[in-house]
């Protein structure tokens, strides 16, 4: 199973915290490089966090740095999306993607070969 499927999303108040999780396929030439990308209605899908698990290297979105922390837990081939602080402005559908490594822009969604079908993320004020 390639495809990641993620889970944890939700209803939350603003203030509040969420934490989302992405079960990858573990192999290491299609899940190396793990990321969360949000896509508002219409728009293309924006990079929020990003990991590379063999140099645990992590990647943010200046929108969510100091608020947001990704992680691995490499013994159940999951990274999670640890959400705090939240706010009105973070609702949208939030997606997993993976790939064999980070290369040149880990935020940006033409790295990333393989995408979950997303979660609902809905923050109120």
């Amino acid at each position: 199973q390639e495809q990641p499927v993620e889970s944890g999303g939700g209803s939350v108040q603003a203030g509040g915290s969420l934490r989302l999780s992405c079960i990858t396929s573990g192999y290491r030439y299609s899940s190396n490089c793990v990321a969360w990308f949000r896509q508002p209605p219409g728009k293309e899908r924006v990079g929020v966090a990003a990991i590379d698990i063999r140099e645990g290297s992590t990647y943010y979105a200046d929108s969510v740095k100091g608020r947001f922390t990704i992680s691995p837990d490499s013994a159940k081939n999951t990274v999670h999306l640890q959400m705090n602080s939240l706010k009105p402005e973070d609702t949208d559908m939030y997606y997993c993607a993976t790939d064999a490594g980070c290369r040149v822009a880990p935020l940006r969604a033409f790295e990333y070969t393989y995408w979950g079908q997303g979660t609902q993320v809905t923050v109120s004020s």
